[in-house]
């Protein structure tokens, strides 16, 4: 790919959107053409990432930013509660989203794939952009096909503002293409206390652990007569996001429609 590609960044100036900011500077194919960030509006954008200016002054509007300079993609890692309507603005203006953010209802992602093909731009929503993360998400529903007697237990710090992650939703969605819905447990189990069980999803029980300290990880725990197999993810840094975030960038410039999920991206 020879052409520049134009990246706006919004939470430029949170952990992961300063790793984004990173990326695209250090990127020769990418340029930044804008940084979005309410509490570091007015910032250089370049130093408010730790390297020396870019030029590129921090923003504090989304839309304008959009509007003034075009550019060809957004990344976003905002909060869920931002994530429709920050796709919804940038498909507005053309723009392709790349969204790191969860939130999103099977009836919004539908929606948003039309805005995306009425505009003839891609987009893509991906819950998790770790290679790790992804194949441990594959090698989950492959091994549910075999070994359907499962639990998904997700670990985040305690300032993590959703439940179920959306690597755990997403994770579950692809368990349940590859098996049939199946109640587990005893059928005459009760809750002593409210929710000790885990959210129930097709049969099967996820549980979101939040605790100061930790990063993220997730595993998949299946069981069967005398064995268990376990399929786990540890992230350690931010900065190992980032290739997939890179080439979710260029890949999204390649289609039309909305795609839901990295893994599409590694086909």
């Amino acid at each position: 790919m020879n052409e520049i590609i134009t990246v706006a960044v919004a939470g430029a100036s949170g952990r992961m959107g300063r790793e984004v900011v990173k990326m695209v500077l250090g990127d020769p194919v990418l340029k930044l053409a804008a940084a979005v960030s309410r509490s570091a509006a007015g910032q250089d954008a370049g130093r408010m990432a730790g390297l020396d200016s870019c030029g590129v002054e921090v923003r504090s509007d989304l839309e304008s930013a959009l509007a003034e300079t075009r550019p060809d993609v957004l990344v976003d890692f905002t909060t869920p509660h931002s994530a429709v309507a920050h796709t919804r603005l940038a498909i507005e203006y053309g723009v392709r989203p790349v969204m790191g953010t969860t939130g999103y209802t099977p009836e919004d992602i539908e929606e948003l794939d039309k805005l995306c093909r009425d505009k003839g731009i891609g987009g893509l929503i991906a819950p998790n952009f770790s290679i790790g993360a992804i194949l441990m998400m594959k090698f989950a529903a492959e091994a549910a096909k075999y070994m359907p007697h499962l639990e998904i237990i997700e670990y985040h710090g305690d300032q993590k503002l959703d439940a179920p992650s959306g690597t755990a939703v997403k994770t579950a969605e692809l368990i349940s293409e590859a098996r049939q819905e199946l109640r587990q447990g005893n059928p005459d189990e009760k809750e002593t206390i409210e929710g000790s069980r885990g959210g129930y999803y097709n049969g099967f029980r996820i549980h979101s652990v939040r605790l100061p300290g930790v990063f993220a990880q997730q595993e998949v725990v299946f069981g069967a007569f005398g064995q268990t197999l376990k399929i786990r993810h540890d992230s350690y840094d931010r900065a190992g996001y980032m290739p997939g975030v890179n080439t979710a960038v260029k890949k999204v410039m390649t289609h039309t429609g909305l795609v839901y999920g990295f893994e599409h991206y590694m086909d």
